[in-house]
């Protein structure tokens, strides 16, 4: 063999060596196999791939772990992912907005969500139609009165009297005119018979508004007209909202709610007394009360235009949280009592439960409930372009944190830098430990880092991913 024929040969060899060298841990595990399957020896697991129940020899044969670091590596069962309520998603680059936390209630709005139905006139109570809490309807009864009041008697006698009136002149304009074309009288008579029933007509029309002004519907007055008789009683009806009926709203069906009954059958009321308490929670404010320090950031909330998160307190582990939640205003002055600013976010209601019980009453029940504590995050700068992930998908070991990677039926470990962190959300900087795109374990992570220590023998720190 000549000199360069030999040289070109060690080149090759040389080559190979170091090829084998870094790819040992992909032809070493067969090359082993074939040995000792020449030598006729059974196969057997290295010490270093006992898996972490304890358990020598396990087969991984139709597992790929290229790629896979032990040290930093899990394998989960299905059922081990389920119990930790693994999901899954995409890394992507967000806003995040970093906020402050501020106490807040669920409140009545003022002067909308209440309704006091009052008696126009003096009568006596003689039929309470409603039950406590029941929901009535816009127009639906609720009391009859009868009426002791001597205005009302007047008033009516009054405008069945121009009734009356009416059908007289009405007649005799009916007389004059067969007689006006006959030529027996002056036209002139009957122009003045028009006049004067134009002017009863003036009249009549006034006293049928003091009469609705009064209470009357416009079926009961309609009824006087018909029946030439004075009503004795009132009932008094649901008053329906203005708004509703310009075509100025959507058509959406009010139910109020009846909070108080102040009355009891059979009891004297005066004109303006009240008689019952009527409650509309189809739309509630949240009420924040925040301090002079925090009076400047909800103001640049409002002025951005930035919306609000509040929690409520739930029967589950975590608090129930309603997102883009618009401030409304901010009040402009502070509450003597509390010494706080007080701002309003507008909280629209859900129906949770609606039925009717025997007899026809019907009753309603609202998700949210005045008196109820809430907590607001209120956004004081955004952040753009960042990696904003759920608390659940970054686990924390001292001064360490991670993230879990999908990598075939692994999950690979991954330490991050941690920007920032509240109580819902971590923004992970973007110094190339993550990407977009990268599917990464939105749940579950300080489990998984547990687990991980377990596997690898160490002791398990009680306070790790709790902040004291």
């Amino acid at each position: 063999m000549s000199r360069r024929a030999r040289r070109v040969l060690l080149a090759i060899l040389l080559v190979g060596c170091v090829v084998g060298y870094f790819t040992r841990a992909r032809w070493t595990p067969a090359a082993r196999g074939m040995l000792l399957g020449w030598l006729g020896v059974a196969a057997t697991a290295s010490p270093d791939h006992a898996d972490e129940h304890g358990h020598e020899g396990h087969d991984h044969a139709g597992h790929d772990h290229a790629g896979h670091d032990e040290l930093n590596s899990l394998e989960l069962s299905k059922q081990a992912q389920a119990n930790i309520g693994l999901k899954l998603g995409k890394v992507e680059l967000t806003t995040f907005e970093r906020t402050i936390e501020i106490p807040g209630m669920v409140v009545e709005r003022p002067a909308r969500s209440t309704l006091v139905i009052t008696a126009t006139l003096t009568g006596i109570v003689t039929a309470i139609y409603p039950i406590q809490g029941e929901a009535v309807r816009p127009g639906q009864k609720l009391f009859d009165l009868r009426l002791t009041h001597e205005e009302l008697v007047q008033s009516q006698g009054d405008f069945l009297r121009v009734a009356e009136e009416l059908d007289v002149i009405a007649r005799e304009i009916a007389r004059l005119e067969r007689i006006a074309a006959d030529g027996g009288i002056a036209a002139r008579q009957v122009l003045e018979r028009r006049y004067e029933q134009q002017n009863k007509e003036a009249v009549q029309r006034a006293q049928h508004q003091a009469l609705l002004l009064h209470g009357f519907t416009e079926e009961q007055i309609q009824n006087i007209l018909k029946t030439r008789t004075l009503l004795r009683d009132l009932t008094v009806v649901v008053p329906v909202d203005a708004a509703a009926t310009d075509g100025s709203q959507p058509q959406v069906e009010k139910v109020y709610e009846i909070q108080e009954l102040r009355v009891a059958q059979g009891q004297s009321v005066t004109a303006g007394d009240a008689l019952a308490l009527l409650a509309d929670h189809s739309e509630l404010y949240i009420e924040g009360n925040a301090f002079d320090k925090d009076v400047d950031a909800v103001n640049r909330a409002v002025e951005r235009g930035w919306t609000a998160t509040a929690a409520l307190e739930s029967d589950g582990s975590r608090p129930e949280t309603i997102r883009d939640l618009k401030i409304l205003y901010v009040a402009g002055s502070v509450d003597v009592e509390s010494r706080t600013f007080h701002f309003y976010l507008p909280l629209p209601n859900q129906r949770i439960r609606d039925v009717v019980q025997d007899g026809g009453h019907r009753f309603i029940s609202w998700r949210y409930k005045p008196g109820r504590r809430v907590q607001l995050d209120v956004p004081v700068e955004q952040w753009p372009e960042r990696i904003v992930l759920p608390v659940e998908a970054v686990a924390q070991d001292g001064a360490e944190s991670y993230v879990f990677t999908p990598n075939g039926d692994h999950f690979d470990r991954r330490p991050v830098h941690v920007e920032y962190r509240d109580r819902y959300s971590v923004v992970v900087a973007a110094d190339g430990s993550l990407f977009p795109g990268d599917a990464v374990a939105l749940s579950g992570a300080q489990q998984m880092q547990l687990a991980l220590k377990n596997k690898a023998g160490g002791g398990v720190d009680p306070h790790a991913g709790h902040s004291h």
